[in-house]
């Protein structure tokens, strides 16, 4: 049998307040021990260097990042996009610059990449600061919600490799695997 391979990709830049979440998260997680097949990296704003991790064919990509749905700061979501139902075309707009998850994954499409199982982890912002002088640090909400996020990617990681989630790796409860 072959061993499960699963990336844990930090998304988010760090001059715009809560948009690091996903920085933060990883950061956490790589201080951490985890098991063999898991990488954890912080990408940041670093799109093509995503795309290009998620063509390595992973078992399963976390997707650790902010993301606004309208519910109250600090509030945890786990979203599972239908890769087959993106648009490979839409990946010309990818910026090297910025990020934006479904461009990503319609870049990975366009360059034939078969990504196996994606989640997003994402962590309802207060603020996304956006302004010319941006904002270092997570709201508190958004801090609060960190060691949850790092729980709860930790209980995906067991189970995705067959293992039973530890005292450790407990999601917390406002989403389970």
């Amino acid at each position: 049998m072959t061993e499960q391979r699963v990336l844990v990709a930090g998304i988010g830049n760090i001059f715009l307040g809560d948009d690091a979440f996903g920085v933060e998260v990883v950061r956490r997680l790589v201080a951490r021990p985890l098991p063999d097949g898991v990488r954890v990296a912080d990408f940041g704003i670093r799109g093509f260097d995503l795309a290009y991790a998620l063509l390595d064919a992973y078992d399963l990509a976390i997707l650790v990042d902010a993301l606004p749905r309208g519910g109250a700061p600090g509030t945890l979501y786990v979203l599972e996009p239908d890769v087959a139902a993106l648009d490979a075309a839409s990946a010309v707009a990818v910026d090297a610059h910025t990020i934006d998850p479904v461009q990503v994954l319609c870049l990975v499409k366009a360059m034939d990449g078969q990504p196996r199982r994606i989640l997003v982890v994402g962590c309802e912002p207060a603020t996304l600061d956006a302004d010319e002088e941006g904002a270092m640090g997570l709201s508190a909400p958004v801090q609060a919600a960190v060691d949850e996020a790092v729980g709860l990617v930790e209980a995906w990681i067991a189970r995705a490799l067959g293992e039973p989630p530890g005292p450790a790796r407990a999601g917390g409860g406002a989403v389970a695997p």
